[in-house]
């Protein structure tokens, strides 16, 4: 009786440090996708000045040169360019996107959308870049998001994990 009783509360403080550690998951993941989006820009952005290649042909390249979250985002809106236009397909593929992306992520990114195919290549190039700068300011806010709240919501898991296990002891 004893040993189940060890064992069940091992697996609660298992549990919760598990937890802790999946809510710290975001942080990380959140800082790859907007690193994974600033590379696939870079990517487009060297595309559209040297090759004049069409955006759908591009962005089906990317989509299989980056990760797969940030990957979808650029599949799904080569799909859609043939049935709307460059800016509102790649608009809907970041709102319809399964990234772990922040709503200021998002509008940053849609902000380039809305300025797809509407300018020339030297346009083109100087949203892409305003966009990747705008990116730039988010990955740094990742990052010290991601120092600061990694720790902490692994800390928090264990400590109320031990903090249960004391209560049921």
């Amino acid at each position: 009786m004893i040993l189940i009783k060890y064992i069940f509360l091992g697996a609660i403080l298992l549990g919760t440090s598990f937890i802790g550690v999946l809510m710290s998951k975001k942080y990380s993941n959140r800082l790859r996708d907007l690193k994974e989006m600033r590379k696939a820009l870079n990517f487009f952005e060297e595309k559209i000045k040297f090759t004049y290649e069409p955006v759908p042909d591009v962005f089906d390249e990317i989509s299989c040169k980056v990760n797969e979250n940030i990957g979808n985002i650029f599949k799904e809106a080569s799909i859609s360019m043939n049935n709307e236009s460059a800016g509102v397909a790649f608009e809907n593929a970041i709102e319809n996107s399964n990234t772990n992306f922040t709503k200021e992520d998002k509008d940053i990114i849609k902000g380039l959308a809305k300025m797809l195919g509407k300018t020339d290549i030297d346009g083109q190039v100087s949203e892409i870049k305003l966009t990747c700068k705008f990116l730039d300011v988010q990955i740094k806010d990742a990052e010290n998001e991601k120092v600061k709240n990694e720790k902490l919501y692994k800390t928090l898991g264990a400590t109320i994990g031990l903090a249960l296990v004391i209560i049921l002891i």
